[in-house]
């Protein structure tokens, strides 16, 4: 399947580890009519190395999970999940497009990293749950459409332990706005704010 991809290198340099990051050249042409229409308008947003997902990565780095079940949604090139399993936890990356779920396999390769990679939507997440709970779950700039919001409210709770975690970066769409207003409801929140520019914020998420 990575042959069907015209693929550039990017370096990302987390902590003391240099990272070899594989991405398609151009987005627009993974861009196909037929599934855009047939998937409900889902465009290939894996295809980039955006804020969200760095400024996940960098909030991982240097943790301990030691052992420590992580679950990564619509992980895309697969940073955060990367800096994850560098940080010691068994990881399952997840995305709904197989190219990007081959790609994220290719860049843990690349990296020395053992990671699981597997084509999941959140919108059918049965395997997600059945496999859970998870100690931690990822997701970088996941609430882009308003329609992930109502999704994500009602999966998120049922991925995590009473001691799990979620760990959610954020641009600040509207729609991630949405949910967080919403999201003190049901969880207990702490914020950080990543120290590179545009300065994404990183909330960890814990059920009340």
């Amino acid at each position: 399947m990575l042959d069907e991809l015209d693929l550039v290198e990017e370096t990302v340099v987390l902590g003391e580890h240099e990272l070899s990051i594989l991405r398609p050249r151009d987005g627009e042409a993974l861009l196909d009519e037929d599934a855009f229409a047939t998937r409900d308008e889902y465009l290939p947003y894996w295809v980039e190395l955006w804020p969200s997902g760095l400024a996940l990565a960098r909030a991982i780095h240097g943790r301990a999970l030691r052992g420590a079940r992580v679950l990564e949604l619509g992980c895309g090139l697969a940073l955060p999940s990367i800096a994850a399993a560098l940080a010691g936890g068994r990881v399952l990356a997840t995305d709904w497009s197989a190219h990007a779920v081959a790609v994220a396999t290719e860049n843990a390769r690349r990296n020395g990293v053992e990671l699981e990679a597997d084509v999941v939507s959140w919108y059918e997440p049965a395997e997600l749950i059945e496999e859970g709970p998870w100690d931690l779950v990822l997701a970088a700039d996941v609430l882009y459409e308003a329609r992930n919001v109502p999704v994500l409210e009602e999966l998120l709770p049922q991925l995590i332990g009473e001691r799990g975690e979620v760990w959610m970066a954020d641009p600040g769409r509207p729609a991630g706005e949405e949910f967080f207003v919403r999201a003190p409801e049901h969880w207990s929140i702490r914020t950080t704010y990543d120290a590179e520019p545009p300065h994404v914020s990183v909330r960890r998420l814990r059920a009340r």
